[in-house]
């Protein structure tokens, strides 16, 4: 957009898991970048997403990633420790934008002038690159996970409701990172409930 100095894409990515946090990006690219491969990170392979990872983080101006964990979405709901995190990722930035394109419909609590863009990641490019960033780092967090709760598997399927994941929840019952609150492990929550 024409007309501001300093302008953030932010995007989220993990929202649906039942294990891990959601985690937020937000990226200011310099003006005029030409980053053609870069696109809506559930568009590309993982490996794909490596490779652009690293391009965004040496040409973008700025970056900042925020995390929201399984605790505070348990306590706040999904939708506000989305925004949290997008809050932080924001705050995170060593730049200061003065305009924030945001993907999805919900308005991040800033007094930084916003838009919000359904599909956003697919039309915007700082989107894009948010979506990748908050993606790679979501995925790179869930791997160390897997190494300290390796019964779940969530290095293959990052936290996502899958059948494996679903029938080790049922076996093991839930981990601390799990989200107590959602379907698929508050059925399970009695299991830990006494080794709390």
């Amino acid at each position: 957009m024409s007309g501001y100095a300093s302008l953030a894409g932010v995007d989220e990515a993990g929202r649906g898991p039942l294990a891990g946090p959601v985690v937020a990006a937000a990226v200011i690219l310099p003006a005029g970048i030409g980053l053609s491969e870069v696109d809506d990170s559930k568009k590309l392979t993982s490996g794909k997403r490596d490779e652009l990872f690293e391009v965004i983080m040496a040409n973008a101006l700025a970056v900042g990633v925020g995390v929201s964990d399984a605790g505070v979405i348990d306590r706040i709901n999904i939708l506000q420790a989305t925004l949290a995190a997008m809050k932080e990722a924001l705050s995170l930035l060593f730049i200061k934008p003065d305009y924030v394109l945001v993907d999805g419909i919900s308005k991040i609590p800033v007094t930084i002038p916003q838009k919000t863009i359904k599909k956003g990641d697919g039309t915007s490019l700082s989107i894009a690159a948010a979506s990748i960033v908050a993606k790679v780092h979501r995925d790179r967090l869930m791997v160390s996970y897997d190494a300290e709760f390796p019964q779940y598997g969530f290095a293959a399927h990052k936290g996502y409701g899958c059948v494996d994941h679903l029938k080790a929840i049922a076996e093991h019952g839930p981990c601390p990172i799990h989200r107590m609150t959602f379907s698929g492990v508050k059925e399970h929550v009695k299991i830990v409930k006494s080794e709390e």
